[in-house]
């Protein structure tokens, strides 16, 4: 059993931090008295006003910050958030801002800073004991630093020896697929373009990114049912549908300015279904920071018009019950069906049919976890809808099946020609900032051979074929020894996934680990043989190359493609862009590389002017973001054009499978964030939206469930995950708290309780890590405390 004690005793020789109970988890440190009340106020409005204030006044930053809001998310002239993909508001409006966007820019523009004096002070076993908070909370990173083991502290190394360095041990490499590149949602489209280019050049597929923890089974489902991997709707549609599923999202807290797009729709006559085991803020009500006139009125608006609480991973039956619902009426009336769509544009149909005829409503009522007149209310409002959209993220995304419930969504939006025409269609949430426009860029461990076709053929150079380590693969290959180089370019890989002590032992068994950042983190103090931190501007940094004042474009949730300048002055001199950096890595590992690197870097129009010839949608690169708004990348599903192999749209037909756990007394755990929280910086130990405060350890639970297991309100429990390879992991002493949570399901923080999910628990359709879908059994703990 993997357990407290043994990470204890094992994790810090890591650089993990002792998992030690404690109250605030990996936030600050707190002996506040830690509390639960359920919130019943409107998200946003006064609440993350208030919230935004504080924070702006915590990191000492009250007139930058306040600067800060006139220029993120404005064409052109300002800078795109660090924080959500959402996309901008296309209208000019003047304040396209979010409490939990401004708390990820003043997170950046504290005026702490963490340089060579930090780092004398601080041996990494000492720092490998300070909460991820404490981490982060020292500051921006200011200088290039290359761990010295003699010390066990970081030393300052110049730009160009750390260059060198990497040059060195890339080139030494019995193969290049020995080294795996990691990358974050926040890289830029030009520098993504660069980092694939250089990897392809020098010789390796091995490209893992964040999205292969988030959003993969989207893009594998969406490909195989419209041929693209992508959503088909914009802002518009949400706004004019007349239906919207919102499946397995937190929007409040992970995409706030979509509350504003949520109101809108529902304003315009929309109805909008909720589907999520917990019902959370982002479905009752809201009030709009940027309208000022209601802000000064309390006037609120509603986000939400019925809540659907599935059981995890229920969403696949909910969807199949509406199909039949749809089918039954066809019986009586067959012009609810999409008839000449259905029989131009699609593959499959008969068969799908008499798939979904033949699955009986008890066996659909039990894998939901919701009651025959649920499931049939809401197969009713599909019928009722003209235009339909179905948007997912996360609560979908990281199940065991998830590329069968993705396509069992674009099944039922095929039915009533729902894709390919205004306010209707698919639409996945992205998390991070720029992780779909990685993707777009070239950043796929499996990338299509068109892709790498036009690569080579523009810029001269051979991409290797193989498919390469997604993030799974590389973790496994870094254990196994079979990996000896891990690059990462942001993020915090080492806290985002599954089982931290599995994935600190595979990187220090590296021969080299290096980490693009600007703050410290986890990741860091997880180091191999030899390792580098290189310091980079932030979003909001003034980006000085030869050609002048640079800047650089990211792609939103709905393909939406525009500039982002930043105007702040850097955190430190010795700063470099990630493109510089990239740049300058490819002409130490790639001395002899014919590519211009260096011309890539003193004008980003350049690289961009590359980016035209080789993807597809770009031609016109450097003109298109000169528009306000940028531009759309086209989305032939969107027109009715379904590049898939048949070239029409694939109806799938995937058995409902069985989402209870093997026995009565497990329950199906959750891991998600907090609202004070994005990814896996914690900024606080408050989830304002769930009413917790000075608390991260614990589980929400249904009352029944805890009542059946003897324990009460605030009581310590004993959580222990029984992964696919039969292990069982621990957790101790978390605080149990009733929550309005279907019976049979659990939540709880990530990173905190990544420890439950283990090496063999992702995805066999997506190699996603199970974070929505971790069977747990709950019971008091050994020790028995109370609140």
């Amino acid at each position: 059993m993997t357990s407290l004690d043994d990470k204890s005793t094992q994790g810090v020789a890591f650089g993990l931090m002792p998992e030690i109970p404690r109250q605030g988890g990996y936030g600050p440190v707190t002996d506040r008295p830690w509390s639960q009340k359920d919130y019943h106020h409107p998200a946003a409005g006064w609440g993350a006003t208030v919230s935004v204030g504080e924070v702006l006044l915590r990191s000492k930053a009250p007139v930058s910050g306040a600067l800060a809001m006139l220029t993120m998310n404005h064409p052109i002239k300002g800078f795109d958030c660090p924080g959500c993909a959402w996309p901008d508001d296309q209208n000019g409006l003047g304040l396209d801002i979010c409490e939990n966007g401004m708390k990820h820019v003043t997170w950046e523009m504290t005026h702490k800073r963490v340089g060579s004096g930090f780092f004398s002070k601080h041996t990494v076993a000492e720092l490998a004991t300070w909460t991820d908070f404490e981490l982060e909370n020292a500051g921006r990173l200011t200088e290039p630093m290359v761990y010295d083991p003699e010390t066990d502290r970081y030393a300052p190394i110049s730009w160009d020896d750390a260059f060198a360095l990497i040059g060195e041990e890339l080139r030494a490499l019995d193969s290049p697929d020995q080294a795996t590149f990691y990358t974050s949602g926040r890289l830029s489209n030009e520098a993504s373009f660069m980092y694939q280019l250089m990897m392809r050049e020098y010789g390796t597929n091995n490209m893992p990114d964040c999205s292969n923890m988030c959003h993969e089974a989207s893009g594998r489902a969406l490909r195989a049912s419209i041929g693209t991997g992508k959503g088909t709707t914009t802002l518009e549609d949400w706004e004019n549908t007349d239906l919207l599923f919102l499946i397995g999202v937190n929007a409040a807290s992970n995409a706030p300015r979509m509350l504003t797009s949520l109101s809108n729709a529902v304003k315009n006559g929309a109805l909008v279904v909720h589907v999520n085991p917990l019902v959370e803020a982002a479905s009752t009500r809201t009030i709009v920071p940027h309208d000022f006139v209601d802000m000064a009125l309390f006037k609120t608006h509603t986000t939400g018009t019925l809540d659907l609480q599935v059981r995890p991973g229920g969403d696949m039956a909910l969807m199949r019950a509406v199909a039949k619902v749809v089918f039954e009426a066809a019986e009586a009336d067959p012009s609810v069906l999409a008839a000449d769509f259905i029989e131009r544009y699609t593959q499959g149909f008969a068969e799908y049919r008499a798939l979904v005829e033949a699955t009986p409503w008890s066996e659909l009522v039990l894998q939901s976890g919701l009651t025959e007149e649920q499931l049939r209310h809401a197969g009713g409002l599909y019928l009722k809808a003209d235009k339909t959209i179905i948007s997912w993220c996360l609560g979908v995304s990281q199940q065991e099946h998830a590329v069968d419930m993705v396509r069992e969504f674009t099944n039922v939006l095929l039915l009533r020609g729902n894709i390919g025409r205004p306010g209707a269609g698919p639409a996945p949430v992205r998390g991070h900032s720029n992780v779909q426009g990685n993707r777009t860029c070239g950043i796929d461990h499996h990338a299509p051979a068109a892709l790498l076709d036009r690569l080579d053929a523009v810029l001269g150079i051979t991409s290797p074929r193989e498919p390469g380590l997604d993030t799974v693969a590389s973790i496994r290959a870094m254990h196994e020894g079979a990996v000896k180089v891990f690059i990462a370019l942001g993020g915090n890989f080492v806290a985002a996934v599954p089982d931290p002590l599995y994935t600190a032992q595979g990187m220090s068994q590296c021969n080299l680990t290096v980490q693009v950042s600007t703050k410290l983190n986890r990741s860091h103090i997880v180091h191999g043989e030899k390792a580098l931190i290189l310091p980079c501007l932030g979003r909001t940094e003034r980006d000085e190359q030869e050609s002048g004042l640079q800047g650089q474009t990211v792609e939103d949730a709905m393909s939406m493609v525009h500039l982002s300048v930043g105007k702040k002055k850097p955190a430190s001199e010795h700063l470099l862009s990630e493109p510089d950096i990239i740049a300058r890595m490819a002409r130490a590992v790639l001395p002899d590389s014919p590519l211009p690197w260096e011309s890539y870097v003193a004008d980003y129009d350049v690289i961009r002017d590359v980016m035209a010839e080789v993807l597809p949608g770009f031609e016109g690169f450097n003109d298109l973001i000169a528009h306000p708004n940028g531009f759309r990348i086209p989305q032939p599903a969107r027109e009715l054009d379904f590049r898939t192999a048949s070239g029409k749209a694939e109806f799938s037909l995937p058995a409902l499978y069985d989402v209870l756990p093997a026995s009565e007394d497990m329950l199906v755990l959750q891991t998600m964030r907090s609202h004070d929280q994005w990814n896996t910086t914690i900024y606080a130990n408050n989830d304002r939206y769930r009413g917790v405060k000075n608390i991260r350890e614990l589980i929400f639970m249904n009352e029944t469930d805890m009542s059946d297991r003897g324990i009460a309100q605030g009581d310590f429990v004993d959580i222990v995950s029984t992964s696919k390879d039969g292990s069982l992991r621990e957790l101790r002493q978390y605080r149990a708290v009733a929550y309005n949570t279907p019976r049979g399901s659990a939540a709880g923080y990530m990173p905190e309780m990544n420890i439950l999910i283990g090496p063999a628990d992702f995805s066999a359709q997506s190699d996603q890590p199970l974070m929505k879908s971790i069977h747990v059994r709950v019971s008091p703990s050994a020790a028995r405390q109370t609140a």
